[in-house]
């Protein structure tokens, strides 16, 4: 289990989704079928094994419709569950609660899918030390949500925003004339407090990168033999991290070359969701 995220951050993107679920009219169907007086009470099951996350965002699409809705929350985000386990019991006006399911389950499919992925990233890599990272590959509006999601499945975050850090990817590198260039004039213009990432996709720019005032150094698509040749010329005087094409059936071997950090795009924008439903 894991803290969630505070609401004051969720509630934007959860009211954003209502607005665009109910449009112009509302909820017509609702409206028209269910009586204003008629309650509901179900409970939130999961259809298949995974880890939940997405939990707050659920919480708030009900609450937003009608304060007086009761979330009973049995299963919190970072949370594994078998099919048929009670993620969480709902209760309150049938209008409002029937309003909000679908906006409610897809934050909770969504970002539970990505939890589930995580999850299993990370359970592959062990035995190693290897952490698993996300990256910016995130749905556009949706990055402090599915970024928390990662964490509830045990991983870490990488970069929230191109402010918070420095990677000098390939086309940096070429637009500013060289690896040496591009850090020094990233040193030059940064604080003190933040830290420089340079990508790679070979040894020989590798050499280059340890000459140079670098934290970290991006192992960019290269194959598991390379991967540990790299891991041993850094000998630890940088943090590594791999990246491309990591999923379930490349990350054990991957994390098996001794880098630090295992950074895949696909935990948050490939991700299948996690099947969960609502039912009286």
């Amino acid at each position: 289990m894991i803290e969630p995220l505070p609401a004051i951050l969720v509630e934007p993107i959860v009211r954003a989704a209502l607005t665009e679920d109910l449009g112009r009219a509302g909820d017509i169907t609702t409206d028209a079928v269910i009586p204003a007086t008629a309650a509901f009470d179900g409970v939130i099951a999961a259809r298949q094994p995974g880890t939940i996350a997405g939990i707050e965002a659920a919480r708030l699409a009900f609450f937003l419709l009608d304060p007086t809705i009761s979330l009973g929350i049995e299963k919190p985000d970072g949370t594994a569950v078998a099919a048929g386990d009670v993620v969480a019991r709902v209760k309150g006006p049938a209008r409002a609660i029937l309003s909000a399911e679908r906006t409610a389950l897809n934050f909770l499919c969504r970002l539970s899918g990505t939890a589930t992925a995580t999850a299993r990233l990370v359970e592959a890599a062990k035995p190693h030390r290897a952490r698993i990272v996300c990256t910016r590959k995130t749905t556009p509006g949706l990055r402090p949500l599915e970024k928390h999601a990662v964490r509830a499945g045990g991983g870490v975050n990488h970069r929230f925003g191109l402010d918070d850090a420095v990677l000098i990817k390939d086309n940096h590198v070429a637009v500013a004339g060289g690896i040496r260039a591009a850090v020094e004039r990233a040193r030059a213009a940064i604080g003190h407090l933040v830290k420089i990432e340079v990508e790679v996709d070979t040894l020989q720019q590798l050499e280059e990168v340890l000459t140079l005032p670098v934290d970290v150094v991006l192992l960019d698509n290269m194959a598991p033999e390379m991967l540990a040749c790299a891991v041993t010329m850094v000998a630890g005087r940088l943090l590594t991290e791999a990246s491309g094409r990591v999923n379930e059936n490349t990350v054990r071997e991957i994390a098996a070359t001794g880098v630090d950090y295992i950074s895949s795009g696909w935990i948050t924008h490939s991700a299948p969701i996690l099947d969960l439903g609502l039912d009286v």
